[in-house]
């Protein structure tokens, strides 16, 4: 074969997975419209336990125990509330304006080690208007936070996307260390050049310590990274007594992962999730998972916490053990740090995301409690886990009282703890009600004249019974009000690139028309190609009667729809949600070519030739031929697109049906001559090359790193595990004049040179991926 580059390689390993959850993990709850008030159950426990519901109506994300047993509560609209004595204190700690969209937002809390004394608070929240999170320390005097004291330690750079921030916090050895999510950009948590994706270690006054294993080899504020190769560790916890720590790590679409963090160890997201297996590429100073679970056994892990406090009141089975939450699946679970050895300890726990010890031995967790918790909720609670050696009934979560008009319904919940079976008599004013035997009575069509009853549960088991406090029904002579949307007009349909408004009115049959202040909006976007599941376009967003977003360019498959949300609240409280879905205008794109038969790209896709598809009308999209190719043994040059595009270039789908064309010629009896040297010898001359590229550079601008001989193609001779890149010449022999297709599979890009022809043009960031290319050569060398 002639003088050949075969082929130019980044070795920079990214893997670009056909699928990922970050348009799933909070979001893969199907987003339901609910009209009734959430109440939440206690969750089932091991014999011995209680709990009780300590606070109600949060959006909580953190929890954070103080030496004096006071609890920190993060909420992801900004506020900071303290529960104090077993009560949530009415003027929050501190409150932060924030970015609210989607999963950003107010994420955690850790005080300092010596808070007694100093009064410093660390937080981690990304800042309205900003689009970049942030870690700052401010200053506490007594149950608030002293004003104007915000001290910004780290911004943590550019946010891509509105998902997997991270946001873990812990000291250890006096140094503060924070994990952070990739931002939704699976190409940084490699990356030196990124803070994303990583655990990250500073001083507590925001200088990076020296003796950071990345400090010599990163700059400026990159210098901050300790470890790296992480998607979005969500929770830290350290072990009293050992300083241990595990991070939970929230997987993609098979791995749930614990990991122990060790400096300068790369963790292997995007390459690795999950623990390695033989075979499987990994980068260098590569560290597996302490412990990992697959997605039959839940699919987010988030909180986390060692038992391991001041005074244990738990048994002595459970000192020293670590538990986990899963926010999928709902339960605590333990681990054995020495066997690994998982147990079950509380299940039925709604959507948990943090747990916490306290120095009494309690156990703490946050629950967000809502389907479409990811974007914003008032149903977060938090509760407390007692162990009591007692198998009576317990009261864990008392009824609320309850506000409704003539004609609605009211339910009464009760929770409760207890050894099993428990049994369940509910009281109105104190006589029992036939048939109100679970733990939560509905009570319908109310009338005027049931205002004011009081309603209470008996929970019985074989060792006693607990009586719950009495919630009281009132009953209002008051109307719901209606709420109308105005615009989009029903029916109505969208392009691509199209922004819509939406617009309504709200009225009450006692308050008249509405203001804006009675309104809330909020716009999910549903996908229902592969199995139904939304993605949040616009957070709920109160105080405005009209608003607009805009439909992006690019295609996010077929079966597609927005659903715009309207809710009004009147004067009384009453509210009425009502929603509008508006589809696509959509049409049919055929892409072909002549002749028939042949490879084209589409957004990156092989497809092969006629190719037709259903999209939305105004998606821009990519289309792109490579030539030559070989089809039924005659070898096809590209000749031009129908629309006269350029070999690759963007299309936009228009409103009627349209076929574009890719035509070839038929390729002449033209070969190419080669070269014949006179002393070649067996083998391939190779140059290594390092650096940082998303995309194949002009490898002769750059200066070697080194340089050899290969016998075949080999990545022996690199000298680090990442961020490489390989330029490999050498001749073969052709057997016989005729048309040869080539192959280059990478992971990431690659080309192949015939000479200075681009054969193979298998470039970008990429998982594993083949590409052919053809050419016409003559025999010889």
């Amino acid at each position: 074969m002639p003088c050949t580059s075969i082929p130019q390689v980044i070795g920079e390993k990214h893997v670009v997975r056909p699928s990922r959850r970050i348009s799933s993990k909070i979001l893969l709850s199907l987003v339901l419209l609910a009209l009734g008030a959430f109440r939440a159950a206690a969750s089932v426990l091991p014999t011995g336990f209680v709990e009780s519901r300590l606070a109600t109506g949060l959006d909580p994300t953190s929890l954070e125990v103080a030496p004096d047993g006071r609890l920190f509560v993060t909420e992801k609209n900004g506020r900071i509330r303290i529960i104090k004595n077993g009560t949530m204190l009415t003027t929050p700690f501190l409150t932060l304006s924030v970015d609210n969209n989607n999963e950003r937002g107010l994420q955690n809390i850790i005080l300092d080690p010596n808070f007694a004394s100093n009064g410093y608070v660390y937080v981690l929240y990304m800042p309205a208007g900003t689009n970049e999170n942030r870690v700052s320390r401010f200053k506490a005097s007594g149950d608030v936070a002293v004003a104007n004291s915000e001290f910004v330690l780290l911004r943590l750079g550019f946010s891509k996307t509105t998902v997997h921030n991270g946001g873990g916090m812990y000291f250890l050895d006096g140094k503060l260390l924070i994990t952070t999510g990739d931002g939704g950009d699976f190409n940084l948590p490699q990356s030196l050049g990124s803070l994303q994706g990583k655990i990250l270690r500073i001083n507590p006054d925001g200088t990076i310590p020296t003796d950071n294993p990345f400090y010599t080899s990163a700059t400026g504020v990159n210098r901050a990274i300790w470890a790296r190769g992480m998607r979005n560790p969500f929770k830290a916890s350290v072990q009293r007594g050992t300083n241990r720590v595990l991070i939970t790590d929230v997987g993609t679409a098979t791995w749930e992962e614990v990991n122990e963090p060790i400096a300068g160890k790369n963790y292997g997201y995007p390459m690795l999730e999950g623990f390695r297996t033989a075979g499987q590429f990994a980068p260098g100073n590569y560290q597996d998972p302490f412990f990992a679970y697959t997605h039959g056994e839940g699919c987010a892990i988030t909180g986390g916490a060692f038992y391991n406090p001041v005074n244990a009141q738990f048994p002595a089975a459970y000192v020293g053990k670590y538990f986990y939450a899963d926010y999928c699946a709902g339960y605590i679970r333990t681990v054995d740090l020495a066997t690994k050895a998982k147990g079950n300890f509380a299940t039925g726990v709604n959507r948990p995301v943090d747990i916490k010890i306290g120095p009494d031995g309690s156990m703490y967790y946050l629950v967000r409690g809502s389907t479409n918790s990811n974007t914003s909720t008032t149903n977060g609670e938090v509760w407390r886990i007692t162990y009591t050696a007692s198998q009576s009934p317990f009261i864990s979560a008392q009824p609320t009282s309850q506000t409704t008009s003539v004609g609605g319904s009211v339910t009464f919940t009760v929770g409760a703890s207890g050894s099993n079976p428990l049994t369940y008599q509910w009281q109105r004013n104190g006589v029992n009600i036939s048939g109100a035997t679970s733990s939560s009575y509905t009570l319908s069509n109310v009338s005027l004249a049931s205002s004011g009853a009081t309603f209470r549960a008996i929970v019985t088991n074989g060792f006693g019974s607990a009586t719950s406090n009495s919630a009281t029904l009132t009953v209002i002579n008051n109307q719901a009000p209606t709420a109308t949307i105005t615009s989009p007009v029903a029916g109505a349909r969208y392009n691509a690139g199209q922004t819509i408004t939406f617009a309504g009115t709200g009225s009450d049959p006692d308050d008249g028309t509405l203001p804006a202040s009675a309104f809330t909006w909020w716009v999910e976007f549903y996908h229902d190609d592969s199995g139904l599941h939304t993605h949040p376009t616009v957070s709920a967003t109160s105080g405005i009667t009209s608003g607009s977003f805009q439909v992006p360019l690019s295609v996010h498959g077929f079966n597609v729809w927005y659903r715009i949300y309207l809710r009004v609240t009147d004067s009384d409280g009453q509210a009425t949600t009502t929603f509008r879905e508006i589809y696509p205008n959509r049409s049919t794109y055929t892409i072909t070519s002549n002749p028939s038969g042949l490879q084209l790209f589409l957004d990156g896709e092989s497809i092969f030739t006629p190719y037709s598809y259903t999209t939305t009308v105004g998606a821009v999209q990519t289309v792109e031929a490579r030539s030559p190719q070989l089809l039924n043994g005659t070898s096809y040059q590209f000749s031009n697109w129908s629309d006269g595009g350029a070999v690759t270039h963007s299309i936009t789908i228009p409103a009627a049906n349209t076929t574009l064309t890719a035509n070839f010629t038929a390729g002449t009896s033209t070969l190419r001559t080669p070269e014949n040297p006179a002393n070649a010898v067996s083998g391939l001359n190779y140059q290594y090359y390092q650096g940082t590229w998303n995309f194949l550079p002009n490898f002769s601008a750059l200066t070697p790193q080194a340089t050899g001989t290969v016998t075949t193609f080999s990545l022996t001779p690199k000298l680090r595990a990442d961020f490489y890149g390989f330029r490999y010449t050498g001749f073969v022999d052709v057997p016989a004049d005729g048309t040869y297709t080539f192959y280059t599979r990478s992971d990431d890009g690659s080309q192949l040179f015939i000479g200075n022809t681009l054969v193979v043009n298998n470039d970008g960031l990429h998982g594993p991926e083949e590409r052919p290319g053809n050419i016409g050569l003559k025999a010889g060398k």
